[in-house]
């Protein structure tokens, strides 16, 4: 059955079946998309106790985020993002989801569930689909294009297939064959028409028109050329399981949850133990390429541990210790450095990087963290 808060509406349901296994009562995953402003909190606790095996979902806030989504006191976080965590470092788990920005997966299974499964020795990554996450991927066109094209059913706004060509810039670039489109350039395409689509990002070609062959009316694939991006574009897509996995579950498929890996811009993670002279660089306040202010290294000191550990002069501070520094100020960063005194993780990205991730309209790149 679907259960969902009136209040809410049912823009994110939570999907909960049960199943019968030996006479023990065991309750399928609950997955729930939590989307908080920046000055709010999730509404819950991550709780490790002693005489109680994985990660319990405590204190749920009266009225707050996870109440209104549907999470349960005693309920055993099982993903976060995609990952698996129950068989993960408590602190690590409470990183993960600080480092998620505003908004994170969860997956969970209520408190008798998950001990009747582990009485029963069943595997609980088993019980999760392996991949949860659509792909992000940054296609560099070539003399021939961009190397996909699209097609879908006709009048039907959002619905986009993408037909990938072998070998070509698309592929190279991760785009599974088949996938659909749901983001072009940071921008949903679910409100856009063919016509639309096809007046955004393509040349004259595309009001060449037709009829499919099948029963449903679909519009042919048309080369996309995308001449508003020049060499260069960025797409969020999902495989027909992925779509069909969060459609099902009325969960919106968005690009904090995507698979990162075939980006050329990556995050970096720079451990550090302080040395006689300190880490070896300085911290400066400065404005962002999307307006926003940011924290930024500079003057890294050659030979020093910032330096060794990799750091870039201008790379951009995400993350101290495993937490976003998202909304912090100057001064408040400077003291979640400071919070341990002889060692620091840093996550950090450079200028580039930066650039790409605010001109596609992502947002804080610590969403894009690997692992």
């Amino acid at each position: 059955k679907f259960e969902f808060n009136p209040k809410d509406g049912i823009d994110n349901p939570a999907l909960s079946l049960a199943e019968d296994m030996d006479g023990e009562r065991v309750g399928e995953p609950r997955f729930y998309l939590l989307n908080k402003s920046s000055t709010e909190t999730f509404g819950f606790c991550l709780h490790e106790e002693l005489g109680c095996r994985g990660h319990i979902i405590r204190q749920i806030e009266l009225g707050g985020l996870a109440q209104r989504r549907g999470l349960q006191d005693g309920d055993r976080l099982l993903q976060v993002n995609g990952h698996f965590v129950d068989h993960m470092d408590h602190d690590r788990v409470v990183h993960k989801i600080k480092a998620s920005g505003n908004q994170v997966l969860l997956v969970v299974l209520d408190g008798d569930s998950y001990e009747a499964a582990k009485a029963l020795g069943k595997d609980l990554s088993q019980m999760l689909p392996a991949d949860l996450r659509p792909r992000l991927c940054h296609i560099m066109r070539d003399k021939s294009g961009f190397g996909f094209s699209v097609s879908g059913p006709e009048g039907v706004k959002g619905t986009f297939q993408l037909s990938v060509r072998q070998d070509g810039p698309a592929e190279r670039a991760g785009v599974p064959p088949g996938s659909w489109l749901l983001e072009l350039n940071g921008a949903s395409v679910r409100s856009y028409s063919h016509a639309q689509l096809a007046r955004k990002v393509c040349g004259p070609r595309a009001g060449a028109w037709g009829r499919g062959a099948s029963n449903v009316t679909e519009r042919p694939a048309f080369p996309i050329q995308l001449k508003q991006s020049g060499s260069k574009v960025t797409l969020l897509v999902a495989s027909t399981a992925v779509e069909e996995f969060y459609r099902l579950r009325g969960l919106q498929v968005t690009a904090a949850l995507a698979d990162t890996s075939w980006l050329p811009f990556k995050v970096r993670e720079l451990h550090m133990v302080k040395g006689p002279a300190g880490y070896g660089f300085l911290l400066k306040e400065d404005d962002c390429s999307s307006g926003a202010t940011g924290q930024f290294l500079w003057d890294v000191d050659a030979g020093l541990p910032a330096e060794q550990a990799g750091m870039k002069e201008g790379d951009r501070l995400l993350a101290v210790n495993g937490e976003s520094i998202e909304g912090l100020d100057h001064q408040q960063t400077v003291l979640r450095i400071r919070a341990h005194d002889n060692q620091v993780t840093l996550l950090v990205i450079d200028p580039a990087g930066d650039e790409f991730y605010q001109s596609v309209g992502f947002g804080d790149p610590v969403w894009f963290r690997r692992g």
